[in-house]
């Protein structure tokens, strides 16, 4: 029973996400100025009178707002997400082509903060000088806007030393600037969240048992330090996960790299509704895949959360 409560909380809670992210972007989007018409034209287009009723007819734009924001509804939920306005593609077909790549860029470089926020708590507990000087590598690299990073990152690593690509290209190392944008803030967050609770941990009772036990630094580190230490960034990954997402829309567009980000940004600058409603309905399915595997991946770590989970 608490198993099918949890089930089915976690479809209730997705459905309402999606909800409230179709209203709000419906409404946004209604909120920008300029004639949705000569989105679905064309900018400057000097179309017909007729071609202008027909997009009106077309689209619903002869109803009511309420109606609209109905029908809307309706699309998203069984999936028909029309035509883009500006590419002249199902949205899905679009969403389908990009997605991908941006997929690929957020695990890398949630993967990659995970390595560096490991590594830097864990030297941060050796020492005074190490605890504050990581400290303030960390604070700094969570306070960093992605685009101010990415120019740093290009200047350091492509104009100085010339060893990576400035933009995307076919080349594997072309996402290692973009993957190191996104990733070292996260790493500055998790970093201090996997730091202080490690501190937390080597005061517990289990690890001064385990050192009168005559246990090494090394297994204190395998067997439980770091087993705890990890808990409540695991939590926050979903969070972290959704925060890259969003991030490579400035990231895509910097690195000139193909993307659900960078398509995002494009459709929003000419108010394309059908395309931007797809993806960040996309964009928040994702988000919601994710935050209940990292619950079942805390549960696998911690079977304590069992009960967080299937309360």
């Amino acid at each position: 029973m608490n198993l099918a409560k949890a089930i089915l909380l976690r479809l209730g809670g997705m459905l309402f996400v999606l909800w409230a992210v179709a209203t709000i972007v419906f409404l946004a989007l209604k909120a920008i100025p300029g004639d949705e018409v000569d989105a679905i034209l064309g900018p400057g287009s000097n179309a017909s009178e007729e071609a202008v009723a027909l997009a009106i007819e077309t689209h619903g734009l002869d109803k009511p707002a309420i109606i609209q924001y109905l029908i809307q509804l309706r699309s998203i939920f069984t999936l028909n997400w029309g035509v883009s306005y500006s590419l002249d593609q199902p949205v899905i077909d679009v969403i389908a082509e990009q997605l991908p790549s941006t997929l690929v860029l957020s695990i890398v470089s949630l993967a990659l903060a995970w390595v560096l926020a490991l590594l830097t708590s864990v030297i941060s507990v050796f020492g005074r000088l190490p605890w504050r000087v990581i400290s303030v590598i960390e604070v700094v690299s969570a306070a960093l806007p992605h685009f101010a990073l990415a120019i740093v990152l290009i200047v350091v690593f492509s104009t100085w030393l010339g060893v990576l690509p400035p933009i995307s290209t076919s080349e594997g190392k072309s996402i290692i600037l973009p993957a190191l944008t996104l990733a070292l803030p996260t790493a500055g967050f998790l970093g201090q969240i996997m730091r202080e609770s490690l501190l937390d941990a080597m005061e517990s009772p289990f690890i001064i048992s385990a050192r009168a036990r005559g246990e090494r630094t090394l297994g204190l580190y395998g067997r439980h330090l770091l087993r705890h230490a990890v808990l409540p960034a695991v939590s926050l990954s979903g969070w972290a996960f959704g925060s890259l997402m969003s991030g490579a829309v400035i990231v895509e567009e910097v690195f000139a790299r193909q993307g659900i980000g960078r398509t995002l940004l494009n459709a929003v600058a000419v108010r394309d509704m059908p395309l931007v409603i797809g993806i960040l309905m996309v964009i928040a399915f994702v988000y919601c895949v994710v935050t209940i595997i990292v619950d079942a991946v805390e549960v696998a770590i911690d079977p304590r959360a069992r009960k967080k989970v299937f309360a």
